[in-house]
């Protein structure tokens, strides 16, 4: 379809906008970095003329508008504007990378090819979404641009995806907020991140959304009048003493609110901490940064009292990503905690911009080329270990990649005093692994502060480690639940993998030495007897355990001789009968799954959705089988981010079938004698409700548990906690796995 003049006199807006945003961001150095950007224009208009997107307009505006968030809100210059502009032209036109480096340049065509998307035929294990995006990373190594423009580009679709169908908006919603939003807030985007989050919450949970959306506009005025009146003594005191500075009080996003209400399993209404304050200064000439940030926080604490562990210092020690702050909270006179943050403009500008400010203010030319920085190579440097595992999986590496960024980080120091970053919830494994991968393999403990600790130690800012090794030391499979950073899983991963592999070639040959013995050919008829019986699903693991000593072969004759039809039969009702009690009444696209279909549902057992709960489903590729997850669900957006085509969106409880669903309630409260007496004479006698499990700790006159029953909906759940939190010494009763 032809463009219509109209559709034309909107590209030519936009593009002006374009132009018009890198002249006043003084981005253009010459005329030939304008001509540059109105060659790419030209040449993506042609590429993709006629085309439109789902919403209508012509497909140009697209990477016009990813160009424009690169310029006007990560502050990147005329290459990545360029590449913006030819960021979809690869992969949907017959231009090909070589044709790119020949009428640009070849670091321009490099960019542009390492945001084309992977195409082509992928392992029926594997991910494309997960390649993709592992491929996208790996540009890493080269020119970390590539990732803030796809960070733009992601950010355009999120901004329009009211246009696409509800599955597209299920896929693109996970993958933001499982890879993007966290990548976003890794790189130092803090305001990209929290659209990013926004904007996933609006198309994942409208309602709520909206709600939040509306409740926070109707204590607009309330909140406004709260931050003047903190606002006032602070002004007042930073003028007494010639700060020249701007103030402004920051709400929290609707997905934080959102995401606090969920974890804390309270209304609106309960969350006190909705605001912060943030004081940016005009550094003096002749005072540091440092000093000065230092000077605003006691002028602030002499006013408000302080809260002491939740002074945040990342001005002495910056984060990973070049951001510099001082975080406090203090006592408003309202009773409530507020957060203040002080910044110089130079701070805030990283803050705002992230790496790309970064680069501006230390090691980026007038022609974008990179200088080395040491602290920025240090990070880039985690980042590489990250993706250079050949062996791991992109599933695997994608997850591994995913929790580190959210992570904080901590700073502790090696004997001669060298300070090391390290993700928050790092061991002494992780320290080890992090100065050099010999030392992790044969450590067995530390001393922490001069003192003897375990090598699963967990360490915090400050400490000071010393390594303690031995030779005869390997990695065990453990070490794997003991370590947070990807370094130090690679190491342990790939050492035991070694390790498997020698087990398993001396395991076969001992099992084939010993069956040569009894004279028996090992056939598939053996193994059926011999796996079972040792505990083994596959042949390999049954050779590793018998190459690593955990399996003797002195009584293989007698565990062949055994009749095993009666464990098989065992196995089978149990495996039946758990089915059965899965089984449930959902409907997907408006008609009733049936067993003759050969379709079967299951409750996920991450987050055990009963009826009144929204729900989506996940096909696995194997068995088609649909497992059924809470659409909040944190490991269906992982599934989702990965395998979105597998999921099911069209699916919802049948009314007519009363079955019973394991819920778990967490228990919390002031213990006196005979509460557990009336727990289960509400839940029991009262409600008539089955309990599963009822497990309760007491210590110092507190008490926490858990019980686990079965309910037929969320209603019933609901009446259940109700009634629970009516009983005296009861301060918190809500659902989890949720």
């Amino acid at each position: 379809m032809e463009y219509t003049e109209e559709d034309e006199r909107l590209i030519a807006e936009r593009f002006a906008e374009l132009v018009a945003v890198c002249e006043s961001k003084a981005i253009c150095h010459s005329d030939d970095d304008r001509a540059i950007i109105v060659r790419a224009f030209n040449v993506a208009k042609e590429a993709h003329k006629g085309v439109r997107r789902r919403s209508g307009e012509p497909y140009i505006t697209h990477p016009i508008a990813v160009a424009r968030i690169c310029v006007e809100e990560i502050g990147l210059g005329v290459k990545s504007v360029v590449a913006s502009l030819l960021h979809d032209v690869v992969e949907d036109t017959d231009l090909t990378v070589e044709d790119i480096s020949q009428m640009f340049t070849p670091k321009i065509a490099s960019m542009v090819d390492g945001l084309t998307k992977i195409s082509g035929v992928f392992n029926a294990e594997t991910s494309e979404q997960a390649e993709s995006f592992r491929k996208m990373l790996l540009t890493l190594l080269d020119d970390v641009r590539v990732i803030l423009i796809k960070i733009a580009d992601r950010l355009h679709n999120m901004r329009t995806l009211g246009a696409m169908p509800r599955e597209k908006q299920v896929k693109i919603t996970s993958e933001t907020i499982y890879l993007f939003a966290p990548l976003a807030y890794r790189l130092g985007l803090y305001a990209i991140k929290s659209e990013l989050e926004d904007l996933s919450l609006k198309y994942r949970f409208p309602e709520q959304y909206n709600e939040i959306e509306a409740k926070l506009e109707a204590t607009k005025r309330r909140r406004a009048e709260l931050i003047d009146k903190f606002d006032e003594p602070i002004i007042a005191r930073l003028r007494e003493n010639g700060v020249d500075f701007e103030i402004s009080g920051r709400v929290k996003s609707v997905y934080s609110v959102w995401r606090k209400m969920q974890s804390k399993q309270v209304p609106f209404e309960e969350i006190y901490d909705l605001f912060a304050v943030r004081i940016i200064f005009r550094p003096s000439p002749v005072i540091s940064e440092k000093t000065q940030c230092w000077y605003i926080y006691e002028l602030v604490t002499d006013i408000y009292p302080s809260r002491p562990d939740r002074l945040r210092d990342w001005i002495t020690y910056p984060k990973a990503n070049g951001y510099e702050a001082l975080h406090t909270t203090v006592m408003s006179p309202d009773g409530l905690w507020v957060e203040v943050q002080i910044r110089s403009e130079r701070m805030n500008q990283v803050a705002e911009q992230g790496v790309a400010a970064h680069w501006k203010h230390n090691y980026l030319t007038e022609d974008e080329e990179l200088l080395p920085d040491e602290k920025f190579d240090n990070w880039l440097g985690r980042i590489r270990d990250a993706l250079s595992s050949p062996t791991e999986n992109a599933v695997d590496f994608l997850d591994n990649f995913q929790r580190s960024l959210y992570t904080g980080e901590i700073v502790v120091f090696t004997p001669k005093g060298e300070s090391r970053q390290l993700l928050k919830g790092a061991t002494v494994l992780d320290f080890a692994f992090e100065i050099h991968s010999k030392l992790g393999v044969t450590a067995i403990g530390a001393k922490i502060n001069h003192k003897i600790e375990s090598i699963y130690t967990e360490l915090k800012s400050g400490d000071q480690i010393e390594v303690l090794t031995s030779k005869s030391a390997a990695p065990v499979v453990e070490w794997l639940d003991h370590v947070v950073t990807t370094k130090a899983k690679q190491h342990i991963k790939n050492y035991l993998r070694r390790n498997r592999q020698q087990s398993t070639e001396r395991g076969k040959e001992l099992f084939e030495a010993r069956m040569a013995e009894l004279g028996i050919v090992p056939g598939a008829r053996v193994f059926r007897k011999l796996l079972p019986a040792y505990h083994s699903s596959t042949k390999d693991e049954f050779y590793g355990k018998v190459g690593a000593g955990t399996v003797l072969l002195d009584g293989l004759q007698d565990v062949l001789r055994q009749n095993s039809a009666s464990k098989y039969l065992k196995f089978w009702t149990l495996f039946q009968g758990n089915r059965s009690d899965r089984d449930d009444g959902m409907v997907v696209g408006g008609r009733e799954w049936n067993e003759e279909e050969g379709r079967r549902f299951e409750i996920a057992e991450c987050c055990i959705p009963i009826p009144g709960d929204d729900v989506t489903g996940y096909r696995e590729p194997a068995s088609g089988k649909i497992v059924v997850h809470k659409t909040s669900c944190s490991e269906l957006t992982r599934l989702a981010s990965q395998h979105g085509e597998n999921i099911e969106t069209g699916i919802r409880w049948s009314s007519h079938k009363a079955m019973s669903y394991l819920s778990i309630i967490s228990l919390q409260g002031i213990d006196r004698v005979g509460i557990l007496l009336d727990l289960v004479g509400v839940i029991t006698g009262e409600l008539n409700i089955n309990i599963r499990e009822l497990r309760i700790q007491s210590h110092d006159g507190i008490f926490e548990g858990e019980v686990s029953l079965y309910v037929t909906s969320t209603d019933d759940l609901n009446a259940v906690i109700g009634k629970i939190k009516k009983i005296k010494g009861v301060d918190k009763a809500q659902r989890i796995n949720s």
